[in-house]
């Protein structure tokens, strides 16, 4: 919320100054930045060849690094060395990558910390560093747009980002100078746009499948409240899904197995990419690959994704049980990411919710859009329209207990900021520690969730098994992450946790990452 300025009576206010904010959607395929100028209207800010659009791809060359529209040129002839998609390597270890079906033409490697890391022309780069060289681009493009340095930043991620996701998004923002803000889920910032454009009511659903990741939120806006209902999504479908469909498909009708030299890898992909965005406007594309040639239709390319499209259909049919609503109850369902271009989406989400999604902004800029109005009041702006937004976590947040099971003390879908206490006993006579495990997810057992932090309360009196009280805080703030306090209340020992996700940057590592390298956009 903006803050209030507060006198003594009689006392003249003085006016605020403007000050310079910017919202940026940091996307998976394209990322955007957005501003609302002193006296003008909310604007998605573009470069000087007029493209608002920024392709989230990052070279790395031996003497300085590539950022956008040219670092996407060079992806077949240096796919070694050209970084795509890099959203969805964030927060993840080497093996959980590896259980993910798309494969990528990079050089992993994991370090000692367990921080996946690609080898490139430069050296060894982390995924949080190839963010942060898209968001310096997108923050000089505001910054030459509003004529001086930003004041404060919103950046959106998906809704279902975990805690390590999230914060790697922030590590990104630091490497990158960004004053951030606050993160933004990705759909509550499309909401904010509609919602302040239509002046809407009652219950609306955010379709939001982008390139890399999968959306569903359900909110009610009350006037000119934004409350989160339910999320649910999956942060590794998307676009990206149905070109490695097609270039599988592709693949098998060349037939030749898929290739493992990255260049023909790049190639195979890039064909795949061609045809998906030409079939969103025609019912056929010919399609030419090495010495073969073929033409794929509208319908066979429905028939392939159809299952994808299906699992985003069940996603959100569980989120409209965790709301407790039906589909006749929702009023309008916006549709939001670059992958609902696709007919087919478009009449997938029309037959589910039985009613015709609406798509009057852009669904590529739409949540930068709202990114940029929230970044306005965040930071204060007297002209700003005042909104206040009531979001959700959404994965469960618990500790482990005896035999490895997990006891939930933040449900998925609470109201944040958060905070819960609950209290725990010792399982031994005379024991003088507990160590506490803390995890996220909905299983009930801890080997089925992510592990986010551990750590030991010492120092407990000698009391028998089940005497001992050991009271436990949650508290999660509104950029969903998360802090852990420990108390045992008659000895007074405690021990804290501000949970720093296994793949998150130390502080140290911050620092020594950030200096300013050669870029070209």
């Amino acid at each position: 919320m903006a803050l209030l300025q507060i006198s003594e009576p009689g006392q003249q206010l003085t006016s605020t100054p403007w000050k310079r904010a910017a919202g940026i959607d940091l996307g998976t395929t394209y990322s955007l930045v957005a501003t609302v100028p002193q006296g003008g209207e909310v604007t998605v800010l573009s470069d000087p060849q007029g493209r608002s659009l920024l392709p989230s791809v990052v070279q790395y060359q031996t003497d300085k690094t590539v950022v956008g529209w040219a670092a996407r040129q060079q992806a077949v002839i240096d796919p070694l060395n050209t970084i795509l998609s890099v959203k969805r390597l964030l927060g993840y270890s080497q093996a959980e990558l590896q259980r993910q079906r798309p494969q990528r033409p990079y050089l992993f490697q994991e370090n000692e910390a367990g921080l996946l890391s690609l080898l490139t022309a430069q050296g060894i780069v982390l995924p949080v560093q190839v963010s942060a060289e898209i968001l310096k681009i997108l923050s000089q493009r505001a910054e030459e747009a509003l004529a001086g340095p930003l004041a404060g930043v919103v950046i959106t991620v998906p809704a279902y980002f975990n805690d390590a996701q999230r914060q790697s998004t922030k590590d990104a923002a630091r490497l990158a100078g960004l004053p951030l803000l606050r993160l933004l889920n990705e759909p509550t910032a499309a909401a904010l746009a509609y919602g302040l454009q239509r002046a809407s009511q009652g219950v609306i659903a955010v379709y939001d499948l982008g390139g890399g990741t999968f959306d569903i939120s359900l909110l009610r806006l009350t006037n000119g409240v934004f409350e989160v209902l339910a999320t649910g999504g999956d942060a590794a479908l998307g676009g990206d899904d149905f070109d490695h469909c097609l270039a599988s498909w592709l693949a098998e009708q060349i037939g030749t197995p898929e290739p493992r030299c990255a260049m023909a890898q790049r190639a195979l992909l890039d064909a795949a990419v061609t045809a998906k965005q030409t079939l969103s406007e025609q019912t056929e594309v010919v399609v030419r690959q090495d010495r073969w040639q073929g033409v794929i239709t509208r319908s066979q390319f429905e028939q392939l994704i159809d299952p994808l499209v299906q699992k985003t259909l069940a996603v959100s049919q569980r989120a409209l049980q965790d709301a407790g609503i039906t589909q006749q109850q929702i009023d309008t369902v916006v549709l939001v990411g670059g992958s609902t271009r696709i007919p087919w989406v478009q009449q997938a989400v029309a037959r589910f919710f039985e009613c015709q999604p609406l798509a009057t902004l852009d669904p590529e800029q739409v949540v930068a859009l709202g990114a940029a109005l929230y970044a306005d009041q965040l930071i204060g702006n007297p002209t700003c329209q005042e909104r206040l937004l009531l979001d959700v976590t959404p994965l469960s947040l618990g500790i482990e207990t005896m035999g490895g099971v997990v006891q939930h003390l933040i449900p998925r879908n609470t109201a944040i900021p958060a905070r819960v206490t609950q209290q725990f006993t010792t399982y031994k006579t005379g024991q003088r520690a507990i160590k506490l495990h803390v995890v996220q997810g909905e299983s009930e057992r801890v080997a089925e969730c992510r592990s986010l932090a551990q750590f030991t309360l010492q120092g407990l009196p000698l009391l028998a098994a089940g005497d001992a009280r050991i009271t436990v805080t949650f508290q999660i703030d509104a950029d969903g992450l998360l802090r852990v306090l420990a108390v045992e209340p008659v000895s007074g020992q405690q021990a804290e946790v501000q949970v720093q996700p296994s793949y998150g940057l130390t502080e140290a590592a911050i620092r020594q990452m950030i200096s300013p390298p050669d870029q070209e956009a």
